[in-house]
């Protein structure tokens, strides 16, 4: 069968991709063949140019999807921001749970259920028990207080401190 129709089945995979890519096709397509062979219809140079089709299109689909993958982790890898080594990290966190010691215990969970729980101030307000205006103010002293405690005490040279969703700008 090979012998008859490979030559055919070569043309038609050279007519819609380069000669490496028809290589390929060709090699696909009497593999499936053979896994099918009981499918084989009598006249069978129809069927080996439908697997060859198929094959391709397979292939197609395959390159669009990793070139879609690749350009999602390329938006990804800009998006994502520069890696501080471990100690900074660590550094960092220890300015910033500092800075948090230096809050009331009201003004901490005021801004710890909206940045760390990331409840939205009416939902915030309902938890710690409060009017709405009272978690607002709450909240809005703990970013100032914070804010103060995190400027007056800066970071080692080169030390990013990650802002908590919701502490100010």
């Amino acid at each position: 069968m090979f012998r008859r129709y490979g030559g055919r089945v070569f043309a038609y995979a050279l007519r819609h991709c380069g000669p490496a890519a028809a290589e390929d096709v060709l090699a696909d397509t009497f593999l499936v063949a053979w896994r099918r062979l009981d499918d084989m219809p009598a006249e069978p140079l129809p069927w080996l140019l439908v697997i060859a089709r198929n094959t391709m299109a397979n292939d197609r689909r395959s390159r669009a999807r990793r070139r879609r993958l690749s350009d999602a982790i390329a938006v990804w890898e800009r998006l994502r921001p520069a890696a501080n080594s471990v100690d900074h990290e660590v550094i960092g966190r220890e300015v910033m749970l500092r800075a948090l010691g230096t809050l009331t215990e009201l003004e901490r969970e005021a801004l710890l259920l909206v940045a760390w729980d990331g409840l939205r101030p009416p939902d915030a307000a309902t938890v710690a028990g409060c009017s709405l205006r009272a978690f607002e103010v709450r909240l809005q002293r703990a970013r100032a207080r914070l804010a103060r405690a995190v400027e007056d005490e800066p970071p080692p040279h080169g030390t990013k401190i990650t802002k908590l969703q919701g502490a100010p700008s």
